[in-house]
Parts: C-alpha cells; sequence; structure tokens
C-alpha cells in the first residue's frame, strides 16, 4: 500500500494497520509495520511499530492467534513529489506463524492516507 504526496509540503501521516497472527506452540512470533519513503530510500524517523504479536511457550496448546490495529501517525516534510509506502515484516522468535497477514475485511482495514498542513 502507498500514496504519493504530490508537492513540496509539510505533511501528516496516518495509517491503521491490521495484523493478523497463528501459530502453534511452542511460538512468539510478530509483526511490525513502517513507513518507507520510496522516494529517498529511506524509513520515514520513528515510525516502526510493533502490529501485533502472539507468544505461548506450552508446547502441546491449542493452536493461538489474534488479530490487532497498530497506528502509525507521522509528520514529514518533502522537497517534491515523494512515495510512502507501508512495509510490514513478520519476526519468528520461537516457532513459527501458520498465519501472517496484514490485510483489511468487514472486521477492519489497513489504511494510509495523508494531509497536507503546510507549504
Amino acid at each position: 500500500m502507498e500514496v504519493t504526496l504530490p508537492r513540496a509540503g509539510t505533511y501528516e501521516l496516518d495509517a491503521d494497520v491490521r495484523g493478523r497472527l497463528s501459530g502453534v506452540p511452542a511460538v512468539n512470533t510478530y509483526i511490525t509495520a513502517r513507513l518507507w519513503n520510496v522516494t529517498t530510500g529511506a524509513a520515514v524517523p520513528e515510525s516502526e511499530r510493533l502490529v501485533n504479536q502472539i507468544i505461548d511457550h506450552n508446547q502441546g496448546d491449542a493452536v493461538t492467534g489474534s488479530n490487532q490495529t497498530a497506528p502509525i501517525s507521522e509528520l514529514i516534510k518533502v522537497q517534491g513529489p515523494t512515495t510512502i509506502r507501508l512495509q510490514a515484516q513478520r519476526n519468528d522468535a520461537t516457532g513459527a506463524a501458520s498465519i501472517a497477514q496484514v490485510y483489511s475485511d468487514g472486521a477492519g482495514h489497513t489504511s494510509l492516507r495523508y494531509e497536507r498542513v503546510s507549504s
């Protein structure tokens, strides 16, 4: 998912990142997300968030999982047209997720928006 900021200025970036995880214990897995400035090839400073995490170290427990939504709100100043992309990553600290998604459905959506607040 990405947006293009049309011209130079200061913008408020706003994302809601919905993450879904499931796994068989023992498992410790999580999803992180950040905003990436495609134009400059760099992360938007301080935009990384922990979206969702499941931890169950009890081998033999039933499948575990969860859905969570994390907000990302950052202010960015750009010199001209700029593309911003939402990036996400799954990290498996113990075991592995059987389902790891950033997604949207009727129960909630992942979104990325912007508003120009000054020139």
